[in-house]
């Protein structure tokens, strides 16, 4: 307990000594990096500090809904604004962070409040880091409670968002008490859960619903069902006019073969880069991060990726591989 109060007060006086607070998130947010950001600038904005998440609003996809998405800046207008303050949330690395942000991060003070098991604590000069933990947005409502700032709809809504997309509806092993006793507490703001489930999980766009169609048709098992995996192209993406927040949930496909124990998602986004990123799911005592890491990738034991410069089928060469490797020394 004294280290989480020591953790908990270095950030408090990182925050103190700032007018001007920059919030960031990990490349292409998914919900808990978007919770964890908007729910943390409207409290600090609440508190009485200047304070501005950032992302690229244009590739949130179904989460542009959240109140306070509207708040943000968008990376192409970040340039030559001033702040004094950096805090990321949900990642723990530079090389994690949008490319427009890293300048701010790597001449700014720093603060992390991340639950990625991989993260080493080397990132931040202030940092709140709990891998036990089941999302980013649950540490920003511990911390928020120990600060005693008073939430309201909009700031719950976004951790209640961040909390469940993590958790998997309170499903994974990361779900602990705590995890409950956060999302009862956001429950005494009027959070719309029924709204959320159906948006996120219950209603899909027409690109969403193309891009699973093909996601569907690449789908290739091995290793006796124990390896499943599904393939997106930059052609895939173009077809449909998809971005990466059209296929956010993708990666169940591979993971619902009866027996499936890793399952990947090899996607490339529709830019000029010559990269192949991989989401990572496993099941039992298999570590996802083993398989990321290969790859100067991280995450959770349970859910990873990484990102390889290569083709596609050099990627998919290399990381079949490893799931060779790691299958044969478990």
């Amino acid at each position: 307990m004294e280290s989480k109060r020591a953790s908990y007060a270095a950030v408090r006086k990182a925050i103190e000594g700032s007018s001007r607070i920059l919030i960031s998130g990990h490349i292409s947010p998914d919900g808990d990096s978007l919770g964890a950001m908007i729910s943390l600038a409207r409290l600090l904005s609440q508190a009485g500090y200047q304070a501005y998440a950032s992302a690229d609003v244009n590739a949130l996809g179904k989460l542009r809904i959240l109140e306070g998405v509207e708040d943000m800046i968008p990376l192409r207008k970040l340039k030559n604004k001033k702040f004094d303050l950096f805090i990321a949330v949900d990642c723990g690395a530079l090389s994690r962070l949008p490319p427009e942000i890293r300048p701010y991060a790597e001449k700014l003070p720093k603060v992390c409040i991340d639950h990625h098991i991989t993260n080493d604590g080397s990132f931040g000069d202030a940092k709140i880091l709990d891998p036990s933990a089941s999302s980013a947005s649950e540490l920003v409502w511990r911390f928020a409670k120990w600060m005693e700032w008073k939430l309201d709809k909009a700031s719950a809504e976004a951790l209640w968002v961040g909390m469940i997309t993590d958790s998997g509806r309170f499903a994974y092993d990361s779900t602990s008490p705590q995890t409950l006793r956060a999302a009862g507490d956001l429950l005494k703001y009027g959070v719309r859960t029924a709204y959320f489930n159906d948006l996120i999980y219950c209603s899909f766009s027409r690109k969403s619903i193309e891009l699973k169609r093909i996601a569907w048709r690449s789908l290739h098992i091995w290793k006796n069902h124990k390896v499943a995996e599904v393939t997106l192209t930059r052609d895939d993406f173009r077809s449909v006019r998809g971005t990466k927040a059209d296929a956010e949930d993708i990666i169940e496909i591979p993971r619902m073969v009866a027996g499936n124990e890793i399952a990947v998602f090899f996607y490339q986004i529709p830019d000029r880069t010559k990269e192949v990123r991989c989401s990572i799911r496993t099941r039992g005592t298999l570590d996802a991060t083993l398989l990321a890491g290969k790859f100067g990738g991280g995450g959770h034991r349970k859910a990873a990726g990484c990102t390889i410069v290569g083709t596609m089928n050099s990627v998919k060469r290399r990381v079949r591989a490893a799931i060779k490797e790691l299958l044969a020394v478990r």
